[in-house]
């Protein structure tokens, strides 16, 4: 049995539009209803064909939805919830896409107070963004975190978890603080330190005459992978969880120092012992299949 039988998607970049094939390829008889604020990516996701049904409001997208997911940066979560309160069904469950979780439940409350509102987070995507970019196998062998508060009920969270596991996604359940603690960690700190690096070397630039572009190794390009992300969702993440992302940049900011004493003391020992225990932790993402064991990645070359 179908977790959903209708399912609208507000927002149809890389995620909306990979939740859109993923339903397409998993569960054909689901009726996919999209809306976009920017009419040439509905434009688009009609070419594709995305959706059965492409609005050009918001509230006529979920005039008869059971499940609405809101793909769009977590700064504007608000905004666009009210915009389609008027028109929501009163069954209807509410949830998003967003990688901040304890300021989108806020946002959602406040818009929707009477409804079903599970937040998620699919903990997948590329540096790439728009309706093309997306894919049906995104979310497979992925981690998908929902983040029910306690009114929202067993039974409508095992229909969203139901929902994502027949994409692929392995689900998980948290809490909406300890998400963001975790994320912050695990992906906002790396992308704020990728913006860093990739901002430090442009400046450099013009002194070094384009070398630092030209003899870009492996570990500069891929942190120009991680800063090319969307950046108005990122502005937007850092945001709405700046408590979390600065908990973690103080924890960074203080081992990145006593990183910084042992090469000046020259302390070999140290920094052996660090690199030792942050090769395990590489080692250990690849046994859990969250990255790939081939050399580079696994690029092709």
């Amino acid at each position: 049995m179908l977790p959903f039988a209708r399912v609208t998607l507000i927002g149809l970049g890389l995620i909306g539009s990979s939740i859109a094939r993923a339903i397409r390829s998993e569960m054909p008889n689901v009726r996919i209803t999209g809306h976009d604020a920017d009419p040439r990516v509905r434009e688009t996701a009609r070419r594709l064909g995305l959706c059965d049904d492409m609005t050009d409001q918001p509230g006529t997208a979920v005039i008869d939805a059971e499940l609405v997911i809101l793909c769009v940066p977590v700064g504007v979560m608000r905004e666009v919830a009210e915009s389609i309160a008027p028109d929501l069904p009163a069954d209807a469950i509410i949830s998003d896409v967003g990688s901040s979780k304890a300021s989108v439940l806020a946002a959602l409350r406040a818009a929707l107070p009477h409804h079903i509102v599970i937040p998620a987070h699919p903990v997948a995507g590329t540096e790439y963004s728009g309706p093309e970019a997306g894919f049906a196998t995104l979310f497979r062998n992925r981690w998908c975190i929902l983040t029910p508060p306690d009114w929202a009920g067993a039974a409508s969270v095992a229909r969203v978890r139901s929902f994502w596991e027949r994409l692929g996604a392995n689900v998980e359940l948290m809490t909406p603080e300890h998400h963001d603690l975790v994320l912050a960690v695990t992906s906002h700190l790396p992308h704020l330190i990728a913006y860093t690096i990739v901002g430090t070397a442009s400046d450099l630039e013009d002194v070094t005459q384009s070398e630092v572009i030209k003899f870009s190794a492996g570990g500069f390009r891929d942190f120009t992978r991680i800063a090319a992300s969307d950046p108005t969702m990122w502005r937007d993440v850092f945001l709405n969880n700046k408590e979390a992302v600065l908990e973690s940049l103080q924890r960074f900011t203080e081992d990145l120092t006593a990183l910084q004493k042992a090469i000046r003391i020259g302390d070999g020992e140290a920094l052996f012992r660090h690199f030792t225990r942050t090769r395990a932790i590489r080692r250990s993402i690849i046994e859990v299949g969250q990255d790939d064991e081939k050399p580079d990645f696994g690029r092709a070359h």
